[in-house]
């Protein structure tokens, strides 16, 4: 058995533990940009709680994993079924709430929540659908998906629009305000 000079050793070991950090590197693919769900900027008006005295009503009828959302735009109501997690838990904990949603990249409305969401139990990323809705982490934003939007890390599904309410967030232009509460 043989034994390296302890300076080659030291060697070894340091090329050793860099070739098993960069094995473990986390990389965004290489050139791509985020075009949407950004960070909101510091000028976004804080969204604000409404005090309610009513709580939301319990599922039935195999319904027991999905609450479901009212999403007030203006004039139009907008409904989705969160499914049972951790951060989806959260946000009801915040709602009623209204949010000044952002139109990113042609493809979501972002608005920054009061508090953040839990991450617990939730993978790195997703590749959410149009009509999803969900949670943008690095910006502590609530994200209705009218369109495509790529995997990208912190983005956590957390339920889905119902109908064709994605076509009409979709046609709706500029910032809204959105009164969001359970349904």
């Amino acid at each position: 058995m043989s034994f390296l000079p302890a300076p080659r050793a030291s060697m070894t070991i340091l090329l050793l533990a860099l070739v098993l950090s960069a094995c473990g590197a986390d990389e965004s693919p290489s050139g791509s940009a985020r075009p949407s769900s950004t960070a909101s900027s510091a000028s976004d008006p804080a969204p604000t709680q409404t005090p309610t005295e009513t709580t939301p009503a319990s599922p039935t009828d195999g319904q027991e994993d999905q609450v479901q959302l009212e999403i007030t735009i203006g004039d139009q109501q907008f409904t989705a079924d969160l499914h049972d997690s951790a951060a989806s838990r959260d946000l009801l904990a915040q709602l009623p709430v209204t949010l000044e949603m952002r139109d990113h990249g042609g493809v979501e409305k972002t608005g920054r929540l009061p508090s953040r969401l839990s991450l617990d139990g939730q993978p790195s990323g997703a590749d959410p659908g149009v009509g999803d809705i969900g949670y943008y982490a690095p910006g502590n934003d609530l994200v209705l998906y009218h369109g495509d939007q790529s995997y990208y890390e912190g983005i956590v599904v957390l339920g889905r629009l119902q109908g064709d309410a994605a076509e009409r967030i979709a046609g709706l232009d500029g910032t809204v305000r959105a009164q969001v509460e359970a349904r």
